[in-house]
């Protein structure tokens, strides 16, 4: 589908980014637009992509400006929106900051898609949108809230939107993966970790990238996709990487959960599962012509239960160790 197309990537020069950019370009596109802020990152980019040059173009811009937006989308086919604020303890101390690019930035592409008659939108959404303790997250429902009931909006356009949800990446910026390296270079002897019975949902940037490509192929507007993935202990992440550092308990920051969750109880009357993820449909799906995906087989999650890091299969210390061989 996405051969001889042009997709827009917002938040383009950061982890998913790349690995975004490196599969869709397998895919034959006409072309791919980074829409991002910071020109250093994206002379960064550009070299690292330079054989590709022809197919990529670098739109310097904020998701905070709609006439930037709304220039950068048009003849546009798809949008991939992951463009964020995404520090938990930084979002606490700079709300109005974070609302400005989390809830206007999305509203802004939102608006900017319709008038372009953009045909599939897909935003990146985070566990932390789920029961929010902090700003982020509930900075991040709103997003998300914001892409479903905008299929309300599309009247006689043919513009879609859609969500995709999942954990920790493995190795992403801002990840602890980083910083335990980090330590393990500086042979400071201990790792910090916030407690020890802290549990995260993982998924490899590949996987990742994947699911929102496979996502595009089945939405029909308004679905939160939810891959199912494993869960590890951050104590066993360290272990996976020196067994023999201390682990020194740091604490909590602010706004930080010690568990995470994907979808809640409460989502349960709405969740269709397949083989490998979950779907909630759009609670508002009466209000337009919503479809269930035909592409795909799944059931009606008929239990009623929380899809939590703590609760969920978790890996081993010599899986995780396979795993930063094979992704770090």
């Amino acid at each position: 589908m996405f051969k001889n197309k042009t997709i827009l990537l917002t938040g383009g020069t950061g982890s998913f980014g790349y690995a975004m950019t490196s599969a869709l370009l397998k895919l034959k596109p006409k072309k791919i637009l980074i829409f991002s802020r910071d020109e250093f990152k994206q002379s960064v980019m550009q070299s690292a992509f330079k054989a590709h040059n022809k197919k990529l173009r670098f739109f310097i811009g904020d998701v905070r400006d709609e006439k930037r937006l709304e220039m950068a989308t048009k003849n546009v086919d798809y949008v991939i929106h992951a463009a964020a604020l995404k520090q938990v303890d930084s979002a606490e101390y700079n709300p109005f900051e974070f609302i400005k690019t989390n809830i206007n930035g999305a509203q802004n592409v939102i608006e900017s898609c319709l008038k372009n008659n953009i045909k599939k939108v897909i935003a990146l959404s985070t566990d932390k949108a789920v029961n929010p303790i902090n700003l982020y997250g509930a900075t991040k429902l709103a997003s998300d809230k914001l892409f479903v009931s905008s299929n309300n909006l599309v009247g006689s356009n043919e513009t879609r939107f859609s969500v995709v949800r999942y954990g920790n990446v493995l190795g992403s910026r801002g990840s602890v993966m980083p910083l335990f390296y980090e330590y393990l270079r500086k042979d400071k002897k201990f790792f910090p970790i916030t407690d020890v019975k802290t549990t995260r949902f993982w998924i490899t940037l590949k996987t990742g990238v994947d699911f929102v490509l496979n996502s595009f192929q089945i939405m029909n507007g308004g679905e939160i996709f939810i891959p199912k993935m494993p869960s590890v202990r951050t104590v066993d992440l360290a272990r996976s990487i020196n067994p023999n550092y201390k682990l020194k308990v740091v604490g909590l920051r602010p706004g930080e959960k010690i568990h995470e969750t994907l979808f809640s109880e409460e989502d349960c009357e709405y969740i269709l599962e397949t083989k490998n993820s979950y779907i909630i449909e759009p609670t508002i799906k009466k209000f337009f012509n919503y479809k269930k995906p035909k592409k795909i087989k799944y059931i009606r999650v008929k239990k009623i239960f929380s899809y939590n890091s703590y609760q969920n299969n978790f890996l081993t210390i010599a899986e995780i160790k396979r795993l930063n061989k094979q992704n770090i």
